[in-house]
Formats: structure tokens, sequence, C-alpha cells
């Protein structure tokens, strides 16, 4: 269909997202190291336009809201002054067991909105 295919956007929405985590000085691989871990719960994407092979694409990230446990994500992915989609994920803290954990302050106030 010469477009890309829809289960792309969230693998680069998990790039931007990485990226997002090194800009405010947020090694995810060091958190993983002191047992914090960030499952996504939810993620949903609307596409308005497709993305065509060897688009230059620029993909976005917001934080919308941090709880005491969670962290929701805008992204949005552009081409030129186009809006191809909108999207959002829903992430809680957990340890190494899976259980939910509150911040550490060191995490929670990199990821204030």
């Amino acid at each position: 269909m010469k477009v890309a295919h829809h289960a792309a956007y969230f693998v680069w929405f998990e790039l931007a997202r990485s990226e997002f985590c090194r800009s405010r000085g947020i090694d995810y691989g060091r958190m993983e190291q002191d047992g914090y871990f960030m499952p996504v719960l939810e993620a949903s994407c609307r596409y308005r336009l497709p993305a065509r092979y060897d688009d230059l694409l620029v993909v976005r990230s917001e934080i919308v809201e941090r709880t005491r446990r969670t962290l929701r994500i805008r992204y949005t992915v552009s081409r030129e002054d186009a809006l191809l989609a909108e999207a959002e994920t829903l992430q809680m803290l957990v340890g190494p067991d899976g259980r939910p954990r509150t911040f550490p302050e060191w995490i929670a106030a990199r990821f204030d909105p």
C-alpha cells in the first residue's frame, strides 16, 4: 500500500519516549538496574494521514500527566506541516515483582510536565 504499517508508529513512540527520557537526564537502563520499570498499560493512536516510504518524520512527545505512580505521554507524528498521527500512552512505575511503586523524587522531578 506504499504506507507505513500502523504498528510501526508504536515503535516510533517507544524511540521518542526513550529520547525524551534521555533529554531529561533519565537513564532508563539505570532505572531498571535500580529495580524500577515502566510498562505500558494503555496505548492509543489516531491516524490522520499516512506516512510513506522515505518520508522525513518528526515524532514529538510531551508529558500530559504524572501521578504518584503513572505517567501519561502524548505524541505527535508530523511531516513538514502535516499532522500524521496523535497518540497517548499510559505507563506505571513498578518494581521487579511487578507491583506498583511510587516515583522516587529523583525520577518524579524529571517527569513533571
